[in-house]
């Protein structure tokens, strides 16, 4: 097994006092040896995180103390390096920003689907119900020229902001779809699947855990490419290992 455990993880909940919040975690990620990127915000916190394993359990399990953090659930891979150069800790006004502050994950989700159960929908081209199912790119537009799901509807966008101005133009000729909205580990869809559903697109749902978590339950079927993550890793395949440097977009934009 490869020596770095990464994790990414993500809770929508009523956060305060993120000065001291701030400088108790990041003592505690400084005394387990862990790099990686956490953001704190009033609405929740998002983290990105690598180091040894041991350590990283141990984090996890002491963030987990406090009661507010206790559901955070951790998408998991590994790497031979650690692909972070440094430990930061940002206070944010939101976690992922979309402009929508009536949108509150914590206080409802978006109803969801897991990835076993979409490649089932997506084996056979229409929901349970006999609906045709879309899947709906949430990413900016870099992200998805990595990689996408299969027949994926996406909308070209630069930052996430742009998304219900987007979507809602499409409400139309969707109307007679199932959509399964889907980010890099679902915490853009917890803000879109909310709001999709708040402009009437009823037979929405978002994908649990986003593409790491497909990836980790279901690997490549229906989806052609990798995974932008952000790390110095850049990219994952289905199969969670890091894109070999011959494919890497960076490099070739670089050459």
């Amino acid at each position: 097994m490869k020596p770095i455990l990464n994790i990414a993880a993500y809770l929508f909940v009523s956060l305060d006092n993120l000065t001291e919040l701030r400088a108790k975690i990041l003592d505690e990620c400084n005394a387990c040896q862990l790099k990686g990127t956490i953001l704190l915000t009033g609405e929740g916190i998002n983290m990105f995180l690598a180091g040894k394993e041991a350590e990283l359990r141990g984090f996890l399990d002491w963030l987990r103390l406090d009661p507010r953090f206790s559901p955070l659930e951790a998408k998991e891979s590994w790497s031979e390096t650690q692909p972070f150069k440094k430990m930061l800790i940002k206070i944010k006004n939101e976690i992922i920003r979309m402009n929508h502050p009536a949108i509150r994950p914590e206080e409802g989700r978006a109803n969801f689907i897991t990835p076993k159960k979409l490649q089932e929908w997506l084996d056979r081209g229409t929901d349970d119900l006999g609906r045709p199912v879309v899947m709906i790119d949430t990413r900016n537009a870099f992200e998805v020229d990595y990689g996408t799901f299969d027949n994926a509807l996406h909308f070209n966008i630069n930052k996430f902001t742009e998304f219900p101005e987007a979507i809602s133009e499409h409400k139309e000729a969707l109307a007679d779809k199932t959509l399964v909205s889907f980010c890099t580990g679902g915490i853009r869809c917890e803000k879109s699947g909310l709001y999709m559903r708040e402009i009437g697109m009823q037979h929405s749902y978002q994908l649990e855990g986003g593409i790491l978590k497909y990836f980790e339950e279901v690997g490549s079927a229906h989806y052609t490419g990798s995974c932008f993550v952000f790390d110095e890793r850049e990219a994952l395949e289905p199969n969670l290992d890091s894109i070999p440097v011959e494919n890497s977009i960076r490099k070739k934009l670089k050459a």
